[in-house]
């Protein structure tokens, strides 16, 4: 088997999480959302973040919603253009909190990265190329 790159990850958020999502996702980090209105007609159980022309995050309401934890859950890494310093304004000026920043090995090599949590307690790792 060959892997090429991973295609999509599967996010589970309450059931009455989706404009804390939208907010999060869309207003705060300017990501594109996919299939929303399909969502909301009923005619998907998800919606999509896009990450980048290949990768994107589905979101789905779910009744039996668990927050993530240490045990079940790390974080979510994904490559951003740029430099850290306009990063962590870009975020600021969103209202987003920065938990931490490291300098971690990944697929990519060792760079920066500033983490961030989600409305559900979703780490995100957003990692300067």
């Amino acid at each position: 088997m060959d892997v090429e790159a991973i295609d999509h990850v599967n996010l589970h958020i309450p059931e009455d999480g989706v404009d804390e999502a939208v907010a999060f996702y869309r207003d705060g980090l300017g990501l594109e959302l996919e299939n929303l209105d399909l969502f909301e007609a009923g005619e998907k159980p998800f919606f999509s973040v896009r990450l980048a022309p290949a990768h994107v995050v589905h979101v789905q309401p779910d009744p039996a919603f668990e927050p993530p934890s240490s045990s079940n859950f790390d974080h979510l890494a994904v490559t951003v253009s740029g430099d850290a310093e306009s990063l962590k304004a870009e975020l600021d000026a969103a209202g987003i909190e920065v938990d931490r920043e490291l300098d971690p090995l990944g697929a990519t090599g060792t760079n920066p990265a500033v983490y961030v949590t989600d409305p559900f307690g979703y780490t995100l790792e957003l990692k300067v190329a």
